[in-house]
């Protein structure tokens, strides 16, 4: 149905800045909102920012405010996360997810496979 491809981790030093990129595609009708989430080992998964596709809306954790930014292009159903100042704490999993309406008529959350930023000196 819908499948997200999701680009940009990988490993950096304390204080670098990585970008992740996350394209939608398949039986999209609309996209709502797009976001990333983030898990780190042993620990839940935690909302990290989403934006709001009609108004740009964003909204973000208080734990990267002011070092990350998300935007979106609506045109090609994609969302970047721009990270600087990364710190330890930022290793995680980062997931791509998009709240969307299908051919189906139904509105539904997707989830990308995830990818790995590792901080660390």
């Amino acid at each position: 149905q819908v499948q997200l491809a999701e680009s940009g981790g990988g490993l950096v030093q304390p204080g670098g800045s990585l970008t992740l990129s996350c394209a939608a595609s398949g039986t999209i009708v609309r996209v709502y909102r797009m976001g990333w989430y983030r898990q780190a080992p042993g620990k839940q998964r935690e909302l990290v920012a989403t934006i709001t596709s009609s108004d740009g809306n964003t909204n973000y954790a208080d734990a990267v405010k002011g070092r990350f930014t998300i935007s979106g292009d609506n045109a090609k159903n994609t969302v970047i996360l721009t990270m600087n100042s990364l710190k330890p704490e930022d290793t995680a999993v980062y997931f791509c997810n998009v709240l969307v309406q299908t051919f189906t008529g139904y509105d539904t959350n997707f989830w990308g496979k995830g990818t790995l930023v590792t901080v660390s000196s």
